[in-house]
């Protein structure tokens, strides 16, 4: 794999950000479809008309439910800064997130009463937390190490 390896002083940022932004568009247009129409299909008549035939075995549906949450919301979580600054980024935003709500939605309505959603809506939301507070920890201890610099005298 050496030869593929993301290499700092050669491969181009822009390059980088291209196929990361490839990638993230490729996983998350798989997990909206997956989410949308979930594995197994969904029942066409009896008592469960229109929800998921994977969720007659609640465990291994949560499990998928969550996994697939989670990947979409990392992959939201990628695209969207990796398209700052790019012309239409507002718009960019809000596809991504009105994509959200559709995937939610459709993901609520194939999935029957007796499934909790607030393990799949903590996935959903685990990204962006994880991100907020890297940024929180990147700020206090940027913010740290620039007091201790100035107090050291090296106020660069």
């Amino acid at each position: 794999y050496k030869p593929f390896q993301y290499i700092e002083d050669v491969d181009k940022p822009s390059d980088v950000r291209n196929i990361l932004l490839v990638v993230a568009t490729l996983i998350a247009s798989v997990t909206f479809q997956v989410g949308v129409n979930p594995p197994g299909g969904v029942w066409q008549e009896g008592d469960h008309v229109g929800k998921a035939i994977y969720a007659s075995e609640p465990a291994t549906y949560s499990i998928f439910l969550i996994s697939n949450t989670l990947t979409l919301a990392t992959s939201m979580l990628i695209i969207i800064p990796l398209t700052y600054k790019f012309p239409f980024h507002l718009e960019i935003v809000i596809a991504t997130f009105s994509m959200a709500v559709t995937y939610g939605s459709a993901v609520v309505a194939v999935t029957p009463h007796e499934i909790r959603f607030r393990y799949p809506i903590a996935a959903f939301a685990m990204p962006f937390i994880l991100r907020c507070l890297i940024q929180l920890f990147k700020v206090l201890v940027f913010k740290n190490d620039h007091k201790s610099d100035l107090e050291n005298g090296n106020n660069e």
